[in-house]
């Protein structure tokens, strides 16, 4: 094994062990942890609840969305079916997964804007935690913390999880597969991978084949890292495809097997198809492939059903609510948002999520070549492999296909934070050891001030002074990293500062777009969630007191 690799994290020598004997006082670090673990990570979750839940007494809801809810609340068979109406004639272009979190808060709490919002804040937070088990379990604690505090910070998050997007729950359950499968990998457990599969199918009833595309990373993960032989990894593969293709396509067969005079009609397609509108409209439909029965796909929704399909609202569901710049010119761009292969890159993509790609890249890159000579089943290097491919495939995706609403690529959030959090413990151990590999934590930060500068440009009137102080915290940064590289003898107080202002430095930008949500009119909308410049505010009647019917409802 390669000298290099002790510069980087360590997992625990007992990644699996849980301690049970205090597991009622939540607020005490398990057996084996520091002390101010746990304490830490209940202070990023309460950031994570606070801003997410920041604006509930303001949030909008999306019409047709919302009468789907209620629907689903007042009607068992709505319920099932997932129909915007009572009656259960007709469904939205989604599955009924889509809603069932709304609903159950409907039910719960009675039918308002705030009750459909407040799932997607306890799916946030359960995802800011269940990140730090993953991260923690991997490779440590401190990874496992800064993993959590930047996925709190992703700017598509803190606006996602403040509204009612079925988004929010897709990116549970693909925090949750990745849970089970580590458990399932770090021991070559059936029982965990199946667990995954069941995670990966029911996000699939949340936003369809989207969720498909974490399988990859945990195919290959799997065959790459599991403790058994080839015959068993793919054993265990085979058991857990079955269960999570099952769990997956329980309300296609539902549908199929179902009379069409006994249940609602399928919007999304032409001949009353559940299979079209999935497979279709919402999957192949999105990468311009336009399958037999499925509705052509268009970013305004305004495709034609079949001519039985009963007469249905039509409802733009990307409008601008960005904001006129000549109005308000914090929200003034500076370019348009780039199409493409650079979708990601700039633009509302860009700083939705972008921030911290020369890091995860960084990362990403230097660990798989510093554990290049590692043995099969070593788990950091398994790790990265998965995070990785998650990370390109989501990615590869996203820039060829249809990305309709922000709100998509929070997706590849808990790959960045992963990753950014490993690569952030191993260059800031790389930089305490010297050598030539201590020159990588600067060259990270340069890369991160100039990324970072880059996509604020796009918005130059945002909040200049954040914009400048961030700069300038890079600036101090840097001159304190090359410093003790140029020094002999330096003190350890000056290595440690230099680490601290370098690590908020690289974290500076996402963070003021991310804590912007405390502002309405930064916080996103539930048409298109993001936060800082690119988000505006509907205004939002009070939803009525008796449903509308179908497309109604204020």
């Amino acid at each position: 094994m390669s000298a290099a690799l002790t510069y980087l994290p360590s997992p625990p020598q007992d990644p699996v062990s849980e301690d049970r004997a205090n597991r009622w006082v939540f607020w005490r670090s398990p057996a084996g942890q520091p002390r101010w673990a746990r304490p830490a990570l209940l202070g990023i979750a309460l950031v994570a609840a606070v801003l997410y839940a920041w604006n509930l007494p303001l949030v909008d809801t999306a019409p047709l969305y919302r009468d789907a809810a209620r629907s689903m609340s007042e009607s068992w068979k709505a319920f099932f079916y997932g129909a915007v109406d009572p009656q259960a004639t007709y469904t939205l272009d989604k599955l009924a997964g889509s809603f069932v979190p709304q609903a159950i808060s409907v039910k719960v709490f009675g039918y308002s804007a705030w009750s459909l919002a407040l799932p997607q804040v306890i799916e946030g937070v359960v995802s800011v935690l269940v990140m730090y088990r993953v991260v923690r379990r991997w490779v440590g604690v401190v990874p496992g913390l800064l993993a959590a505090g930047i996925f709190t910070l992703t700017p598509v998050a803190a606006s996602m999880f403040g509204h009612s997007m079925e988004d929010g729950a897709l990116v549970v359950c693909l925090v949750l597969a990745v849970d089970s499968y580590q458990r399932a990998v770090l021991e070559g457990r059936l029982r965990s991978l199946v667990w995954a599969g069941v995670w990966v199918g029911l996000g699939f009833q949340t936003k369809m084949v989207q969720a498909w595309l974490i399988l990859p990373a945990l195919l290959v993960g799997y065959l790459l890292t599991a403790p058994i032989d080839l015959r068993g990894r793919l054993r265990h593969l085979g058991i857990a495809g079955v269960v999570m293709l099952a769990v997956s396509v329980a309300w296609v067969a539902l549908y199929t097997v179902t009379p069409a005079a006994d249940r609602p009609y399928v919007d999304g397609s032409t001949n009353n198809s559940a299979v079209a509108m999935v497979f279709g409209y919402n999957g192949l439909g999105r990468l311009g492939i336009t399958l037999p029965g499925a509705r052509e796909f268009s970013s305004s929704d305004g495709g034609s059903d079949g001519p039985n399909a009963p007469a249905r609202p039509q409802l733009d569901l990307r409008p601008d609510v960005r904001g006129n710049p000549d109005q308000d010119p914090t929200k003034a761009t500076s370019r348009e948002n780039p199409r493409g292969w650079g979708k990601l890159f700039d633009g509302s993509l860009g700083v939705a999520v972008g921030w911290l790609f020369p890091l995860t890249l960084l990362a990403l890159v230097f660990g798989l070549w510093w554990w290049r000579r590692s043995e099969r089943t070593d788990q950091v290097r398994g790790g990265l492999v998965m995070w990785g491919i998650w990370l390109v495939t989501f990615g590869v995706v996203f820039t060829v296909g249809g990305v309709e609403h922000t709100a998509y690529v929070a997706s590849l959030a808990p790959p960045i934070a992963a990753l950014s959090a490993v690569g952030i413990v191993m260059f800031w151990r790389a930089y305490q050891r010297g050598g030539r590999a201590a020159w990588l934590l600067p060259i990270a930060v340069v890369a991160e001030l100039a990324w970072g500068a880059w996509l604020w440009s796009h918005y130059p009137n945002f909040l200049p002074w954040a914009k400048w102080g961030t700069l300038a915290i890079g600036v101090a940064a840097l001159i304190a990293l090359i410093l003790p590289r140029v020094i002999r003898n330096a003190s350890s107080t000056l290595v440690t500062a230099a680490l601290a202002v370098g690590v908020a430095a690289m974290l500076a930008a996402p963070a003021t777009y991310a804590v912007s949500v405390l502002d309405p009119d930064y916080s996103g909308t539930s048409f298109d969630a993001n936060a800082g410049p690119e988000s505006g505010r509907i205004p939002m009647a009070p939803p009525p007191p008796e449903s509308g019917g179908p497309g109604g409802g204020g």
